[in-house]
């Protein structure tokens, strides 16, 4: 009781000091060293306050600390070398990036990651033993699904035999995955084969003279004639069967095969349709291919669209890219430079792309679609705290992960997809920019149609 009564005195005395300093205009001293113990002992609750805010400092120091212990090993093959070289360079370059970035800031779970990569050579079987190889030999602790659909197909298969998560970038054969532990980021829906077509062909609507006659030249890769002509065995059908419900003349239909080496005979069969609009089912570059072949016979396009170009060598086409229409998820201009980490991703890869000497750097849907897909994996490890493929499934299955392409979730009951996200792009004026929908397309821009 007298140390209470002490106390008091004491801070009485010190605010009668502190008054009449305060009175005669002086600055307020520092308090002496004995009336700071009965200012500890009367407000405890400040006193934690301050020191929580001490610590939080300290808190954010541990979050950025250098990694330790045994890496997480995330293991995955891409087509280094073979057909689909060029494509996959640019995830190589996102998953590096990635990489650097995710260890800069601590690692996960305070492990480093480390990229455990193969080369499948483009060869669906050659995948499949390396995602083997990845899970029994080099005991990865996670997998990101390697490049092109065929690849995938195979690769998921392995990871479904052993229960691993099955995050992937670019798989189009939709109906085929119904893996319940696979997620896709080609964030095109569970009927790209329908939704697709139609986003192009109401795009061309909104042109003053829409064309009428249209020639589809279709990769026999799964995914492109997926694309264009449905699923197998059933009348959902795709472009060639929208593009007559919609009452467009389909005056040519021709296939090709995934290693053509001459564009020739299919360039002759184009120019003598004469269509007022080519689409072209195929990917990497197929466009190119054709399109050299149609200037070697003088014949110019008044429409072309290509369903997954190689961005940067068909732009350096010059003047015959210009008003090449395709889908895209992600462009450099807004609104999609507003998404989480969009503008880090734009700036990371376009500096790696230049060091690698690629000639195109601008990020598009390859690069936007790697980037969250690895997003996508390591936001699960640290949202769960876990490595567990079961605990990973369930969060993701249950959460909306936010992305450079915008929020993604995971519907189970549609086979882990979502909408379709796809938006129409065209070459104008030398750069590729969204045309379609509106509302995403770059300062107002228009579909341009007929092109030339």
């Amino acid at each position: 009781m007298r140390s209470i009564q002490m106390s008091l005195l004491k801070l009485f005395t010190l605010f009668v000091v502190l008054f009449v300093v305060a009175a005669c205009g002086a600055s307020t001293p520092e308090p002496a060293a004995p009336a700071e113990e009965p200012a500890a002992e009367e407000a405890p609750a400040e006193e934690a306050e301050q020191a929580a805010e001490a610590e939080e400092p300290a808190a954010e120091e541990e979050a950025m600390a250098e990694p330790s212990g045994d890496p997480i090993r995330i293991g995955s093959s891409l087509s280094l070398t073979g057909p689909f070289g060029a494509t996959a360079a640019v995830h190589k370059i996102i998953g590096d990036e990635f990489v650097k970035k995710i260890n800069a800031e601590g690692g996960l779970l305070g492990r480093p990651v480390e990229w455990v990569l193969f080369d499948d050579e483009s060869v669906p079987d050659k995948a499949a033993a390396l995602y083997e190889r990845l899970i029994t030999e080099e005991e990865v602790d996670l997998l990101i699904g390697p490049y092109g659909t065929g690849n995938i197909t195979a690769a998921m298969n392995v990871a479904e035999r052993y229960g691993y998560v099955f995050p992937h970038h670019t798989g189009s054969l939709t109906y085929a995955y119904t893996y319940d532990k696979h997620f896709p980021m080609w964030y095109t829906g569970l009927h790209p084969n329908i939704t697709t077509a139609n986003l192009l062909f109401d795009a061309l609507e909104t042109s003053e003279n829409p064309p009428e006659t249209i020639a589809f030249v279709v990769n026999q890769f799964p995914g492109s004639k997926f694309m264009a002509y449905g699923q197998e065995g059933t009348d959902e059908g795709g472009a060639v069967k929208i593009a007559q419900d919609r009452g467009y003349d389909v005056a040519l239909e021709v296939e090709f095969p995934l290693t053509i080496n001459d564009w020739g005979p299919i360039a002759a069969q184009v120019r003598d349709a004469d269509p007022d609009f080519i689409y072209l089912a195929g990917l990497g570059l197929n466009a190119n291919g054709l399109m050299e072949a149609l200037q070697a016979i003088d014949y110019q396009p008044r429409g072309f669209f290509v369903l997954w170009p190689a961005a940067g060598p068909l732009l350096a086409l010059g003047d015959a890219a210009e008003g090449v229409m395709s889908v895209t998820l992600f462009e450099e201009h807004e609104p999609f430079l507003s998404n989480p980490g969009a503008a880090e991703m734009v700036e990371k890869f376009g500096a790696a792309a230049e060091e690698a000497g690629m000639g195109y750097t601008a990020v598009e849907t390859q690069a936007s679609v790697s980037w969250a897909t690895w997003q996508v994996l390591t936001t699960a490890v640290k949202e769960t705290g876990s490595l567990d493929q079961d605990e990973l499934s369930e969060w993701l299955h249950n959460n909306t992960v936010q992305t450079v392409m915008g929020p993604v979730n995971f519907d189970a009951s549609n086979q882990n997809y979502g909408p379709d996200l796809q938006k129409i792009k065209q070459v104008q004026n030398g750069e590729w920019i969204v045309v379609y929908p509106a509302d995403f397309a770059k300062d107002g821009a228009a579909v341009a149609y007929s092109s030339n």
